[in-house]
């Protein structure tokens, strides 16, 4: 006789997800979370609140156990990377403190939805559980994740609305030319009563003394480190300076009454990463924006500097007198200056050339005595200074012959518009290939053709654009020389006690050319000497030697130069 078949249920006796016997009477551990995005007043009302309420909400429940209630004041929601209570709250559920996390709503927890999916399965495989108050989910339930997907990407897409609504004013903002850096951590303006930059009085003194002291010669590491020696405060309020700072002070627009606008922008919502705008977004220029710190000619002459001191083995050194002065004629490297017989007592210093042993050719330029180099530097100095009318009309004509890019601009504007006819040509091909049917062999050999003929014609026109660039930085140069060199003893006209002294300076090198044997100690302190030595593989008096002009800089004069004369 056949048996009947049965089938009993065996009932569960443990939670699912926490393991616990079903009729054990233990008590949830329960924590709050509360976040708001900025500390405004409105804001830190809803967040005192919100504390308040989940502190006494959780506290009601007999079957609750209060843990704590974890918070983030100020913090977007958009990334866990700085929400410090958010971090603790979800290390503190993984070392078994919570069993149940009770927070207002979705938005509240995570706008990012990767970020809020991640953590709350990787709070579910553990055991605890998330209450979205407003949304009414719990994430131990069946259709929790699906709404939990839903509500996240909603709350993800509002975040992004509002990112974008915020890029957008502040974008209108620039094009309407508004103005704004934080002045906190500016050196030099405070915001004025219309909200744009007024000079600070005393820290436009550091600014002016930092561009002096980087035209005299020392390099923004050399400039950092005097300003941390004498204990000046950074744009920061801090003690120690770098030189990234320095550069950015030498290199900041601002400082010369202008402003560019939007030079960096916001590459993600999400991870508010920032990246430099190399031409993704617009920017804007903004011209005589406020008052000038640093006048635009010296301003120029700083960023023409800056690009002179490259890397590399012809990098600007400010170690010595002579340092980035002397040039060799073999491979285009710098001088240095090496102690022969140092232990000695005939121990003396010369300059060769720093690459002589390190190329696989030996360069053939000689040493020269550092003793012999100030000599004739002062000879030079003196020739130029007796004779400045000739140097300055020899300096105009050169200019004239060799710098002019007249006939270069004209031909990069041809090549701008062959470029242009060239890219509406194939705009053209694409649109009739996406609307008519084509033979791709044929069409793809054309637009191949057309592509190559445009990236010829934009190696050419990035060719010629870098030959103007090139002249206009050495026209600039010798304008730095010959501007106040036009001058009567290289000094402005107006200023009768700088003339006074200029005209001492003057007295002193065509007196004094012993000076320079002491690394120049005799001249007054506010010098500064920059020279190069054009050594071409010939002997040592046919060396060429270019020299110098009166540069006032901040209310002093340097002596600058690029003038060329063999002795």
């Amino acid at each position: 006789m056949e048996q009947q078949r049965k089938v009993q249920t065996i009932p569960a006796t443990l939670t699912r997800f926490t393991a616990t016997p079903l009729s054990a009477q233990k008590k949830r551990k329960v924590a709050g979370y509360a976040r708001v995005s900025t500390d405004h007043d409105d804001q830190f009302t809803s967040y005192e609140a919100q504390i308040d309420y989940y502190t006494n909400y959780i506290k009601g429940r007999d079957d609750w156990e209060f843990v704590s209630v974890y918070t983030d004041e100020g913090i977007t929601g958009t990334s866990t990377k700085h929400r410090e209570g958010f971090k603790r709250m979800i290390a503190d559920a993984m070392d078994g403190k919570i069993d149940l996390i009770v927070t207002k709503s979705v938005s509240r927890f995570a706008r990012n939805t990767v970020d809020s999916l991640t953590t709350i399965r990787q709070l579910k495989e553990n055991g605890i559980e998330v209450y979205f108050e407003k949304e009414n989910i719990w994430t131990f339930d069946g259709k929790g994740e699906v709404l939990l997907t839903i509500m996240s990407s909603l709350a993800q897409e509002e975040s992004r609305s509002i990112s974008e609504n915020c890029t957008w004013g502040q974008r209108k903002r620039f094009a309407d030319g508004k103005v704004t850096v934080p002045f906190k951590r500016f050196l030099g303006y405070d915001r004025g009563e219309d909200g744009n930059l007024v000079i600070n009085p005393e820290q436009a003194k550091v600014v002016k003394r930092i561009y002096g002291m980087f035209l005299k010669g020392m390099t923004p590491h050399g400039i950092a480190k005097t300003l941390t020696d004498e204990g000046v405060p950074t744009p920061a309020g801090k003690h120690q300076w770098g030189q990234t700072t320095i550069k950015s002070i030498l290199s900041n627009e601002k400082y010369k009454g202008d402003a560019l606008l939007q030079k960096t922008f916001c590459e993600d919502f999400l991870t508010k990463k920032m990246r430099t705008n190399q031409g993704e977004v617009p920017q804007y220029y903004v011209e005589n924006n406020h008052e000038a710190i640093i006048d635009p000619e010296t301003f120029e002459m700083v960023q023409r500097e800056l690009a002179r001191r490259t890397k590399g083995k012809n990098r600007h050194s400010g170690v010595h007198l002579l340092s980035g002065r002397i040039k060799c004629g073999d491979c285009g490297g710098w001088y240095g200056s090496k102690v022969w017989h140092s232990p000695e007592k005939c121990k003396r210093t010369v300059w060769q050339c720093n690459q002589k042993y390190k190329n696989e050719v030996r360069c053939t330029t000689p040493y020269l005595d550092e003793a012999s180099v100030k000599d004739r530097f002062t000879v030079a100095v003196n020739q130029l200074l007796a004779g400045r009318d000739a140097a300055i009309a020899a300096y105009e004509q050169g200019m004239a012959l060799t710098l002019d890019t007249t006939e270069l601009e004209a031909q990069q504007q041809e090549l701008l518009g062959e470029m242009e006819v060239l890219n509406g040509m194939l705009q053209q091909m694409i649109r009739q290939n996406a609307t008519v049917a084509q033979d791709q062999t044929e069409y793809n050999q054309r637009f191949e053709a057309i592509s190559q003929k445009f990236k010829e014609a934009e190696a050419k026109k990035d060719a010629v654009a870098q030959q103007i660039s090139d002249i206009r930085d050495r026209r600039g140069t010798m304008e730095d020389f010959l501007r106040p060199a036009r001058h009567d003893g290289g000094l402005p006209p107006d200023s009768q006690a700088a003339g006074r002294r200029g005209h001492h300076l003057q007295r002193e090198a065509l007196v004094r050319p012993a000076g320079l044997r002491h690394g120049l100690r005799g001249w007054p302190p506010d010098l500064h000497l920059q020279k190069r030595l054009h050594l071409r593989g010939l002997s040592r008096e046919k060396a060429m030697l270019p020299i110098i002009g009166f540069m006032p800089v901040t209310g002093s004069y340097s002596l600058l130069g690029s003038l060329s004369g063999v002795f």
